[in-house]
Formats: C-alpha cells, structure tokens, sequence
C-alpha cells in the first residue's frame, strides 16, 4: 500500500476508506460492516467519518464494527463548524468518541468554516491533543485563502486539507494544491469518483477499457498518483472495497494521464474550492 507522510512525520495509508451514507439503513448494515471489515484486511485501514454522516450513524457503524481492530485503525472524522468554538469543541469530540467506541481520534478535523474563528478552533483542537482525546487535527473543505488565514491564526500543526478533488473537480490545482504542497500539508481527497458519476463517464469508460481497468479503478488511480494525496472513497460491498483495493497497485502511464488530461481538462483559471 502506498503511504503519505503527515507533518510530524507518521505514515499512513494513501488509499483508505469513506463512510458517507453508511449506517442509515438496518438492511445494509451487514454488508457495510463486512466491506468496512475487509478494506482493514487489505490494508486501508484510514477510516474517515463525520458527526454529520446520518447524525452520527456512521460514525456507530464504524464503532461496532471495527473496534476490536481499533488499535490497527487510524481514525478521523470531522466536526460540525457551529461546534468547533472552545465551549463546544470538547462536547462534539466526547459524542464522537463515545459513537466510535473509542477513547482518542487520531485525526479530527473542522469540516467546513463556519461563523466560529479560525484561531479559536485551533486552540479548541490544540486542548483536545493535549488531552489526549486526539492526536491531530486539521480541516476540511478550506479554500487558498482559509489556509493562509489558518496558518496565521497559529494552525501551523495543521495535519491535512480535505477536499472535493477528482477528475471533474481540477480547479484545486491553480492555487491551493500548491499553496498545501509548499506548506507541506497533504491532501485528503474525498469523492475521488463523483459519488459514483464519474463512473458512467463515456470517455472514462473508454480509457479504462483501454488500460485494463475499470473506471473506479482509473480514476482513483489518478488522484493517488499525485504525491501527498490521500483518496477516501466509500464503498459499501466487499467486492467494490476490492475493486478500489486494487487501484491502489494501478500505475498510469504518461499516454494514460495524456488521455485522461484531454478528457478532464483542468479549468483555465483559478475556481473557488467546491463542495458536496
């Protein structure tokens, strides 16, 4: 398994596993905690959720099904921003573990921004780490110009940045991508397929058919080829959890990101950062 290195120097796998959606139905609970089961058997042992996915559902899916391998996981999830203040913070992140039958995250993140400062988010989470109810933090879905605003606010310990980036989604590459790159933060990339659409993508289809794999397959490759990027896709069947196992091995070639760059043209100028 390919690894990415977070600032601090720990490694952790580059392909892991989403949970959006999951836990919200009794009828697919056995099928979701034997895919999340055997994605920790074949190594994608990062585990991502959120106090928002199903209000917490997915978040008790994953404590009921993982927490006798808890000390093989490397678990993150993510807190609402109206609960990322200093009066809040602590009680969100006690919910969550209780939800995850654990007693630490090791990655716990601000999932979007919201009216709460920047500056006393960082030092909600730095209490939380010295605690010992986290190991990390950082954030999700925050733009150019929230990083640099960040890192001003003393989040310089910030772990990771996770975005809406695939195929579909290049405006990241202008200017926050390098902005990351150049702080060393790593990327943390979440629906790395579209939430399934990029799937049915005609030109997608044909270059995998080319290339001997299946779209899945092609498109989380793409983003797992680009250095400090960790792709987080949901899959909610143990055979989708071995199909996207294997693109973990898929190594493109230059003719491949030729084809797939035609297809996927990034925009032309910078984006703002978008968000599913």
């Amino acid at each position: 398994m390919k690894s990415v290195i977070l600032p601090g120097g720990e490694t952790v796998p580059a392909l892991g596993q989403g949970s959006w959606m999951m836990g919200e139905r009794a009828d697919r609970r056995k099928a979701e905690t034997a895919a999340l089961r055997a994605g920790v058997e074949c190594g994608m042992t990062l585990i991502d959720t959120a106090e928002m996915y199903g209000d917490g559902a997915a978040e008790t899916l994953i404590g009921d099904a993982l927490h006798d391998v808890r000390d093989t996981l490397f678990l993150v999830s993510k807190a609402y921003p109206q609960n990322a203040s200093r009066d809040r913070l602590t009680a969100a992140c006690e919910a969550s573990l209780a939800r995850l039958r654990t007693d630490r995250l090791d990655l716990y993140l601000l999932h979007w921004r919201g009216s709460v400062p920047l500056a006393e988010t960082v030092e909600a989470m730095e209490r939380l780490k010295t605690a010992g109810k986290i190991r990390h933090w950082g954030v999700s879905n925050l733009d150019t110009q929230d990083m640099a605003e960040l890192a001003a606010a003393g989040g310089q310990d910030c772990a990771t940045d996770q975005i809406l980036y695939n195929l579909t989604r290049r405006g990241p590459e202008h200017d926050l991508l390098p902005w990351l790159d150049r702080h060393d933060i790593p990327v943390m990339a979440y629906s790395p397929v579209e939430q399934g659409r990029l799937l049915a993508d005609p030109a997608l289809t044909r270059i995998a058919r080319d290339i001997g794999a299946t779209p899945a397959q092609v498109a989380l490759a793409w983003v797992l080829q680009r250095p400090a990027t960790i792709a987080i896709p949901k899959a909610a069947s143990v055979a989708h959890v071995r199909e996207n196992r294997a693109a973990a091995d898929l190594v493109l070639s230059a003719d491949d990101f030729a084809a797939l760059h035609g297809a996927f043209p990034r925009p032309r100028s910078p984006q703002p950062l978008e968000m599913l």
